[in-house]
């Protein structure tokens, strides 16, 4: 391929054409080199992607972490927000550049078994994400309004209903929705963390690594955050979201600026998932450390805590429980917009299905809320078995990571599919297999150790 490269031949004949054709292409860009205007025109699907990393999931992780060990794993999120940084560059680069998304990138560079098997990774991925972020709406709506949790389950299904609306009405409508609920989760947090008057000074000297973490109680909850936060289906959601921007592709200036300013969009949202995950363990530390941590585990102790002088202290107040949940429910409903879109992209990339885009919509959907559904039912709506099927969905997340991230790092270190002027330099080839090992004994780590519990 040349600099300018395109996989339009390949994307022809192994894939049902652009990757979420529907949006693909569909958000102009000036013709204006100004720095500001440029980075307002790509910003956006940094946005979905950041929500990937401040859902349900991260805050059992982030505030239970901040109550049992304080300060100590700071750290621990700082790199893990460095790698996500790295890893959703990456992605982007390779959807701006081939026109393809990871699955039919991955379809297109590798034999029909070996498809077969990453997509199924790929879907139960899926499936354990949306399972998070279903199960954190539905018990948000439960504290907020009283809902049955059958019902908050049931009624995340509608998501795929306002999700056509917003895709008829514009991607940018969907961005900007998702941008204001991710300054909502930020402003309430930041709120009460000015209330509960953590110490900075400890929190800032705990961004360098200590030898404390790995303590097996501690190096437990450290991997815990990590698993949490790198999560296979971001990978494959921005290498199709930064499609969605329209210039000449066929012109390396073009193609250079959408790159550049695709990357900036993913570090400064990114950075403030890093800043509201922050936000979350220093919560954890200050209210709650050297306290009763062991009953800290899921939302509802979390909401009930908030408003307990003898967990929360003095501040302690039902209007900090109802943000939280507020929060919450903001967090929940961003990432099941990003989550059915993800499974749209998998479904279309990985097994070239073509169906009206409802069908797909509802069908990724329902595969997500059928085990909470069933769950819901068999524990006759117990918020703690709903934790628990939150917490082992996380094992899967750990499986599949690898199967997205070695495609990806192979796709993008390959000059016969990026081109010359646009694969990765040797250094960030490097710290690619770098990270993607350290992750994957991580996650093996997780997974073996929530299998030796279970057994």
């Amino acid at each position: 391929m040349t600099d300018n490269v395109s996989a339009k031949s390949v994307q022809d004949d192994l894939t049902n054409g652009p990757s979420l054709a529907e949006i693909n292409g569909s958000v102009r860009v000036p013709k204006e080199k100004g720095f500001v205007r440029n980075l307002l025109a790509f910003s956006g699907p940094g946005a979905l992607v950041a929500v990937g990393y401040m859902d349900p999931g991260n805050w059992v992780t982030s505030i239970g972490g901040g109550a049992q060990y304080g300060y100590l794993l700071m750290s621990v999120i700082l790199m893990s927000s460095l790698i996500a940084m790295l890893l959703q560059y990456m992605a982007a680069k390779l959807g701006i550049v081939t026109q393809m998304d990871l699955a039919q990138a991955t379809r297109a560079h590798t034999g029909k078994r070996i498809g077969a098997v990453l997509w199924v990774m790929t879907e139960l991925a899926i499936m354990a994400t949306d399972i998070a972020e279903v199960i954190g709406g539905a018990i948000a709506l439960k504290l907020l309004f009283v809902v049955p949790l059958i019902l908050g389950v049931s009624l995340t299904v509608l998501d795929v209903l306002l999700l056509l609306l917003l895709t008829r009405l514009g991607f940018r409508k969907i961005e900007a929705i998702v941008l204001c609920l991710i300054l909502v989760i930020l402003v309430v947090f930041a709120y009460e963390v000015v209330i509960a008057q953590p110490n900075m000074g400890q929190a800032v000297a705990s961004f360098v690594p200590q030898a404390e973490i790995m303590r097996p109680g501690q190096l437990t909850m450290a991997l815990g955050i990590v698993g949490a936060t790198v999560m296979p289906h971001n990978l494959y959601l921005h290498s199709s979201i930064a499609q969605t921007r329209k210039f000449d592709r066929q012109d390396p200036a073009e193609m250079a600026r959408a790159v550049k300013f695709t990357a900036w969009d993913s570090n400064i949202q990114l950075f403030g998932a890093f800043i509201i995950n922050c936000l979350l363990l220093l919560l954890g530390a200050a209210m709650f450390f050297g306290k009763d941590a062991g009953a800290l585990g899921t939302f509802g102790q979390l909401y009930d805590a908030l408003q307990d002088n003898r967990l929360a202290g003095a501040v302690a107040s039902p209007v900090l429980s109802t943000l939280f949940a507020v929060a919450l429910l903001a967090s929940g409903q961003n990432s099941t917009i990003t989550g059915t879109l993800t499974g749209q992209v998998i479904m279309e990339g990985f097994i070239n299905m073509r169906l009206p885009i409802w069908v797909r919509r509802l069908v990724t959907r329902l595969i997500s809320v059928a085990p909470v559904i069933i769950v819901t039912i068999l524990y006759g709506g117990s918020e703690q078995a709903l934790d628990r099927l939150l917490v082992n969905s996380q094992v899967f997340l750990s499986i599949a990571l690898p199967f997205s991230m070695i495609p990806l790092t192979i796709f993008t270190s390959s000059k016969r599919i990026m081109g010359t002027r646009w694969v990765n330099r040797w250094w960030v080839t490097a710290l690619a297999w770098g990270c993607t090992a350290i992750l994957t004994v991580l996650n093996i780590q997780i997974v073996w150790a929530t299998m030796t519990t279970l057994f």
